[in-house]
């Protein structure tokens, strides 16, 4: 029953957020708490704040302590965030541009003014901001499927070569009967 530093990090790791790299441009909704008054008159508002920009940089990796810098230009004035992916405050992360990039860390757009600031790339498709794990299991269900069909292929060639080693005419015109009768009832 020992568990592992490692074991209890990757139980901790959030899986309802996409893929996101440095080039792509996202939508951080983050909790935003709010305290007004002071004693007894208190009052607690909570509220949803986004943050939109382009991802300058990914640290951490997948692990508990990973972190995405999301620069924005406000107002003429370059603003930058640091969002650790896993923290409770951030509600979900929506993705709307993906741009391809050369370099892990976008550092030089630090230094770009105007149009330069504005990354070149294609709009996201409502199916791409799904968590990963959705993606995988929509990919895993295809490929089992594909991989049948090719299984029934690789199968039925192989039933193919040995009929022709073995010199068998009966297995094939089997096949040959199979295949009528397949056809004949659909």
């Amino acid at each position: 029953m020992t568990i592992t530093l490692q074991e209890f990090n990757q139980s901790r790791v959030r899986t309802d957020l996409p893929d996101i790299k440095p080039g792509h441009v996202v939508k951080v909704y983050q909790k935003i708490t709010e305290v007004k008054g002071s004693g007894k008159k208190q009052e607690i508002k909570e509220r949803v704040q986004i943050f939109e920009g382009l991802v300058i940089g990914k640290k951490g990796g997948k692990g508990t302590n990973a972190t995405i810098t999301v620069r924005k230009i406000s107002g003429g004035i370059g603003v930058e965030k640091v969002f650790p992916l896993n923290a409770p405050t951030i509600e979900k992360i929506e993705l709307i541009k993906i741009t391809k990039t050369r370099r892990a860390k976008l550092n030089y757009m630090r230094d770009r003014i105007g149009k330069a600031t504005k990354p070149k790339g294609e709009m996201i498709e409502p199916e791409e901001n799904k968590p990963k794990n959705s993606a995988k299991t929509e990919e895993d269900s295809e490929s089992k499927e594909k991989g049948d069909i090719k299984e029934e292929v690789k199968k039925s060639e192989i039933e193919k070569v040995i009929a022709e080693k073995k010199g068998n005419k009966t297995v094939e015109k089997d096949k040959e009967k199979k295949d009528n009768d397949e056809a004949n009832s659909k």
